[in-house]
């Protein structure tokens, strides 16, 4: 095959465009620089592939493959000269006695020859192809060095069986831009190409299949070498041949050949290709192929997928069920305790043992369809760890409101004072609490807010002190003062006898004699009781004529006796 080639290229293409560049000289020099320069190229190309290709016939047998390997690197480069030499002459200005001459010259060419060149060609391929199922053969013979040195040989033999497609597809434009014969060609090519392109589709597609059942046996046994090197193993394959057809696909462009069904396979079997690599009419086969495969499987498993889903649906509603019974049955055990435990303690074992039962049997749930647990709670971990690293001061606020559950420094229902706010606790979790503030604010505040900081808790005694003051002037009865605020205070119902309340003359003030009012109350009746005495005292001290004096200032005026 490679003498014929050699003689083609040779004889017919040296001496003829030789010709044409002649003709083309004598027509006009300047305008035929650029194809006597390519006809040169050409020129040394194919005296470098006569060279070689004596040079083989007289080589031992074992470099033969390694020198045919380089031919077909010189075959490629002719070609190659040829495709660029015809978009040089389809360049000149249409018409030009330049470029009618170079067509002529290279339409004779065409004439007679072109058969035996593209069954060299083609027998090229063929040797190559019969190479790679010699060697395929001998794969399972093999191991060790010997076998990978045996499957990269083919993963070569291959590449140049593409790379000959390649060629051959650019070399059929060539020939319909200079108007050259290429139905036969272009025929012969789109049947090799085809085949070619319906054994690499069922490569890749036998190859996804295989790896998911790699990837199901792996999630049932991970860790395992054998499957892990055998799913790499498989992935490579899939990538190389997925690239294979990639370019085959592009050859069946360039021939004018649909190839939607092959990009309906990239677009279902290789994720990583864009999307503006593939027609609509390949998009539109991949869903209607989906949607078929859809109904199919519908079709055949709808009792078993109903079954189940009634099933799932079952048990989950038994969980809820139970959930809702464990929560009631927490709550009335935390009530019934003899244990001290706050209201907010008591939500949160509520809370977290209903939804505990709940998650209990989601993953029960979720087993009796047939979805494994055990990727699933190994997957949990991983996102656990994730989300937990992302989440710090989530974890922080957890982590202060287990402290506040522990300590209990107030409770449900308290007034409390933390980090600027005042309000009664409403409710509490793990992250934050709700504060509802004296004129009806809601505020949520995180709880390493307010274990980082003081926390108030007004309401946590029952009772409390009230501490009053209050200012007579200078002139009034001190006794009498001391005696209508005992009475004031001995009066109320709410305050308490004991602890007993104080009331005592406390500072001489600029303006005023200052008594202090200490009583103690209930604390629920703090307010009451305080706004009661302060109405009281301003009413008993205008009938006692006892003044409240406000801040006064004496100033004195001296004349200047020098004025």
């Amino acid at each position: 095959m490679l003498k014929i080639l050699m003689k083609l290229f040779s004889v017919l293409l040296i001496l003829n465009i030789s010709s044409v560049f002649a003709q083309a000289q004598n027509i006009g020099n300047e305008e035929a620089g650029d194809i006597q320069e390519l006809v040169r190229t050409l020129d040394a190309d194919v005296a470098a592939f006569q060279f070689l290709l004596g040079k083989i016939e007289s080589a031992e047998k074992t470099d033969r493959e390694q020198l045919f390997y380089r031919q077909d690197e010189r075959v490629f480069k002719i070609l190659a000269d040829y495709d660029t030499l015809a978009i040089q002459v389809t360049g000149l200005p249409e018409g030009s006695p330049q470029r009618v001459a170079v067509t002529q010259q290279l339409a004779e060419l065409g004439r007679g020859t072109v058969t035996d060149t593209d069954s060299a060609l083609f027998g090229r391929i063929d040797d190559i192809k019969q190479n790679i199922v010699k060697s395929n053969t001998r794969l399972t013979e093999l191991s060790g060095a010997a076998l990978i040195a045996t499957q990269a040989y083919v993963h070569s033999m291959e590449s140049i069986r593409v790379r000959y497609y390649e060629a051959l597809a650019n070399h059929v434009e060539s020939r319909d831009r200079l108007d050259l014969p290429s139905k036969k060609l272009r025929e012969q090519l789109g049947s090799k190409v085809y085949l070619y392109a319906e054994i690499l589709a069922g490569r890749i597609e036998f190859t996804g299949a295989a790896r998911n059942k790699l990837q199901e046996r792996l999630s049932q046994f991970p860790g395992d070498a054998d499957i892990e090197l055998a799913l790499k193993q498989l992935n490579a394959r899939h990538e190389t041949n997925v690239q294979r057809l990639e370019a085959i696909i592009g050859v069946f462009d360039r021939l004018g050949l649909d190839s939607s069904s092959y990009q309906a396979v990239m677009l279902q079997q290789a994720g990583s290709i864009s999307i503006s690599f593939f027609s609509s009419s390949a998009i539109l086969t991949v869903l209607q192929t989906s949607w078929g495969a859809l109904k199919e499987a519908i079709g055949e498993n709808a009792p078993d997928l109903i079954f189940r889903f009634l099933i799932f649906i079952a048990v989950l509603l038994v969980f809820r069920t139970l959930s809702r019974i464990t929560k009631r049955a927490v709550r009335a055990a935390s009530n019934r305790s003899k244990l001290d435990i706050s209201e907010l303690l008591k939500n949160i074992l509520v809370s977290t043992s209903g939804g505990t039962v709940m998650a209990l049997g989601i993953l029960i749930a979720l087993s009796t369809v047939g979805i494994s647990l055990a990727p699933m709670l190994a997957g949990l971990g991983v996102a656990g760890f994730i989300v937990g690293f992302a989440l710090q001061d989530s974890l922080g606020n957890f982590a202060s409101g287990a402290m506040i559950l522990i300590y209990r420094p107030f409770d449900v229902g308290d007034l409390v004072e933390v980090t600027g706010a005042s309000g009664l606790v409403r409710k509490m979790n793990l992250v934050s609490t709700t504060i509802l503030t004296l004129d009806n604010q809601t505020l949520v505040v995180p709880n390493s807010k307010i274990w980082g900081d003081v926390i108030k808790n007004v309401t946590a005694q029952k009772e409390r002190r009230i501490d009053l003051e209050f200012g007579i002037a200078y002139d009034d009865d001190i006794e009498l003062a001391e005696r209508v605020l005992n009475e004031i205070v001995s009066a109320h119902d709410k305050i308490l006898d004991h602890p007993e309340p104080r009331i005592k003359l406390h500072t001489l003030g600029d303006s005023s004699v200052n008594f202090i009012v200490r009583p103690w109350t209930k604390t629920d009746d703090y307010w009451d009781v305080y706004w009661d005495l302060t109405r009281e005292v301003k009413l008993r001290f205008d009938r006692e004529g006892i003044s409240i004096p406000f801040p006064q200032r004496d100033v004195h005026v001296y004349a200047d006796e020098d004025a």
